[in-house]
C-alpha cells in the first residue's frame, strides 16, 4: 500500500557492484515497498541490475565509466535524457562519478537532487587531481539539495574540506535478519561448504581489489603473520583491477577467491576480518562482520575507526604492514581474544540495523522533495538542518557534542573531539 504523498525517485549509481550496489539495492527496495515509484540508473554488469530486478525496481541502463574523462560530458547528457524520461520528484546520485555526471550541468531539469559520496572523490585522487576534486565538490554542492554522509567521519571530512551544503547524516546499516552471529557449529559448517580445514586459523579480507582497499599492504604483512602462526590462511575475496598484480606476489598462505554475492559463509568461517584500507566511507563489510560476531583488524581511518571501538578488534596506522601483522597474528594465535571481541561485536551491531538507515533515508528524501514526513524515525534528531541517528550525535554544545550544526551556507568544522 502506498504511503500518503508517495514519491517518484531515480537513484543513479556508478559503481554497479560492491558495497554501493548493496546500499542502493536496499534503499530502492525499501522505497518500492513504501509504494514509491522508484527506478535505478546504472551501467550494465555488476550485481546492481540483478538486485533491482529482485526487488521489483526498474533498472535503466546508463553507460558510464568509473573514472572522469572526455566521456563524462556525453554521460552527463545521457543521464539528463533519462531524468527527462522518468521525470522523478527527486534524483539521488550515489558515489563520485554519478555525482559528477549528475551535477556537471547543474541539477538535471532543476529536480531536487541528493548527493551521497560513499567516500569523497578527492580521497581516490593524487597530486593535481586531488586539488581539482576538492574544488569540484565545493562547487557542485551548490546544486545538491542535501549531501548525505554514511558516517560521521565522512561528514567531518567534507566540512574540513570546506564543502558547504545541507549535510544529512544517514549511517550505513546491515540487515541483521540475514547477518546473524555465527557460533562454532556455524563456523564448522561454513568451512565444510568452503572445503576448508576445521582447525586452520583463517583471516578474510572482503572487497574490491583496488588501491583504496590496500590488499597490497596486507600481502606485505602476511609473511610476518605466518612467521608467528605458520598454519594461518588468508582468504582475499573479491575482484578488481589489482587482481593480477596481487596474484603475481605469490605470497605463501594466501588464497584468492572470486567475488561472492553473499559473503556470509566466508565471515562465518573466519576468525577475523581484515580491512587494511587507505580510506573508507562506512564499510558495509565491517558492519556485516560485526553482525556475524567477528572482530575486525583495520586501519585507523574515518569510517573504520567509527566502527571498530575498543573491544571489537584493533586499529593500526595506514600502510603499516608490521602493525597489521602483529594484530592479526595475536588473534589467530590466541583465538580466545577473537571470540571475546566477536561476542562484543555482535552486540554492537544492534546500533547499525538497516531498518533505521532506510527509514531515515526515506525521511530525508521526503524532506528534500518538500513533503512532510508522516513520522520521524525513532532514535533520530536534527543534524545540519536535517536528520541523523541519535547514537552518532552527542547532545549539547560543549566538548563532545555537535551543538546546533549548520546547514547550507556558513559551515563550521565540528568540535575536535568528534
Amino acid at each position: 500500500m502506498a504511503e500518503p504523498g508517495a514519491l517518484r525517485v531515480l537513484h543513479v549509481s556508478q559503481p554497479n557492484g560492491g558495497g554501493v550496489a548493496v546500499y542502493v539495492g536496499q534503499a530502492a527496495g525499501d522505497q518500492r515497498r513504501r509504494g514509491w515509484d522508484v527506478a535505478v540508473a546504472c551501467p550494465p554488469g555488476g550485481d546492481l541490475p540483478e538486485r533491482c530486478m529482485a526487488a521489483g525496481v526498474p533498472w535503466l541502463s546508463w553507460a558510464a565509466g568509473r573514472a572522469p574523462g572526455l566521456a563524462t560530458l556525453p554521460e552527463s547528457l545521457s543521464l539528463r535524457r533519462l531524468v527527462r524520461t522518468f521525470a522523478p520528484d527527486v534524483v539521488h546520485l550515489h558515489s563520485a562519478k554519478a555525482g559528477l555526471a549528475g551535477r556537471l550541468l547543474r541539477r538535471p531539469r532543476g529536480t531536487p537532487t541528493l548527493f551521497q559520496p560513499h567516500g569523497w572523490s578527492w580521497l581516490a585522487a593524487t597530486g593535481r587531481q586531488e586539488a581539482l576534486s576538492r574544488r569540484w565538490e565545493r562547487l557542485a554542492a551548490r546544486w545538491s539539495d542535501a549531501l548525505i554522509c554514511v558516517g560521521a567521519g565522512e561528514l567531518s571530512e567534507g566540512m574540513a574540506a570546506d564543502v558547504q551544503g545541507a549535510y544529512r547524516l544517514v549511517r550505513n546499516g546491515v540487515d541483521r535478519r540475514r547477518f546473524t552471529p555465527a557460533d562454532g557449529t556455524a563456523r564448522l559448517a561454513a568451512r565444510a561448504r568452503l572445503e576448508l580445514a576445521a582447525d586452520v586459523p583463517l583471516a578474510v579480507c572482503i572487497g574490491r581489489l583496488t588501491r583504496q582497499k590496500a590488499q597490497d599492504v596486507l600481502l606485505a604483512a602476511w609473511p610476518a603473520v605466518t612467521a608467528r602462526c605458520p598454519s594461518a590462511l588468508l582468504a582475499i575475496v573479491g575482484d578488481g583491477e589489482d587482481l593480477e598484480r596481487l596474484r603475481r606476489e605469490r605470497v605463501p598462505g594466501v588464497r584468492f577467491v572470486p567475488a561472492v554475492a553473499d559473503p556470509r559463509d566466508w565471515l562465518a568461517a573466519s576468525n577475523l576480518l581484515v580491512l587494511p584500507s587507505r580510506w573508507e566511507g562506512l564499510p558495509l563489510t565491517a558492519l556485516e562482520a560485526l553482525a556475524m560476531g567477528r572482530p575486525i583488524v583495520g586501519t585507523d581511518v574515518p569510517g573504520i575507526s567509527e566502527i571498530v571501538r575498543p573491544g571489537l578488534g584493533a586499529l593500526v596506522p595506514v600502510e603499516d604492514p608490521a602493525a597489521l601483522a602483529e594484530e592479526i597474528a595475536t588473534r589467530l594465535r590466541c583465538p580466545g581474544i577473537a571470540e571475546r571481541e566477536g561476542r562484543a561485536a555482535a552486540a554492537a551491531a544492534a546500533d547499525y540495523d538497516v531498518s533505521g538507515t532506510v527509514a531515515l533515508l526515506a525521511a530525508v528524501t521526503r524532506e528534500v522533495a518538500g513533503r512532510a514526513a508522516e513520522e520521524v524515525p525513532a532514535g533520530s534528531r536534527t543534524v545540519a538542518g536535517g536528520l541523523a541517528h541519535a547514537a552518532l550525535v552527542p547532545a549539547g554544545d560543549g566538548p563532545g557534542g555537535y551543538g546546533p550544526l549548520i546547514g547550507r551556507g556558513a559551515v563550521t568544522p565540528p568540535n575536535s573531539s568528534w
